[in-house]
């Protein structure tokens, strides 16, 4: 085991870091050293193209119970989920896109075709949130 990682897994014994953050830690070690392995100098560069939203939630405002959500969603299932919107019947799909155009959402998925969504993905992939105040630390990103 390299020192990297055991400092990583000591930092979680500690409790100086989240298993979320160090499993998002130890996943940077691993492709770094991928990539080091594979072009030398590259290291931080994602190796492929993202497989997955993933949203992490830590909330500590109850400090005998913190709550950690770890969600991970595959990137394929929201091109599937668009595909399938074009089966839809014309009476749903209509139900549908008023429904978001009440909340404020102009979307009609009806015409979306295959280069928008993987150019949807694409931009997906370059999205990273991260929210955090005193108790509370959210992040979603692609990976």
């Amino acid at each position: 085991m390299g020192d990297e990682r055991r400092r990583i897994l000591s930092m979680v014994a500690e409790g100086k870091v989240s298993v979320a953050d160090a499993e998002r830690l130890l996943d940077a070690l691993a492709g770094r050293t991928a990539a080091e392995g594979a072009s030398g100098s590259e290291a931080g560069q994602r190796p492929g193209p993202a497989k997955f939203l993933r949203v992490l939630v830590e909330d500590n405002a109850k400090a005998d119970s913190p709550t950690r959500v770890n969600i991970r969603v595959p990137l394929q299932l929201l091109r599937a989920g668009l595909k399938l919107s074009s089966l839809l019947p014309q009476e749903a799909s209509d139900k549908l896109a008023g429904a978001l155009h009440g909340r404020g959402i102009d979307l009609d998925l009806r015409g979306a075709k295959p280069q928008d969504i993987e150019e949807m993905i694409q931009a997906l992939s370059d999205l990273t949130v991260d929210v955090t105040d005193d108790k509370t630390k959210v992040r979603i990103f692609c990976e």
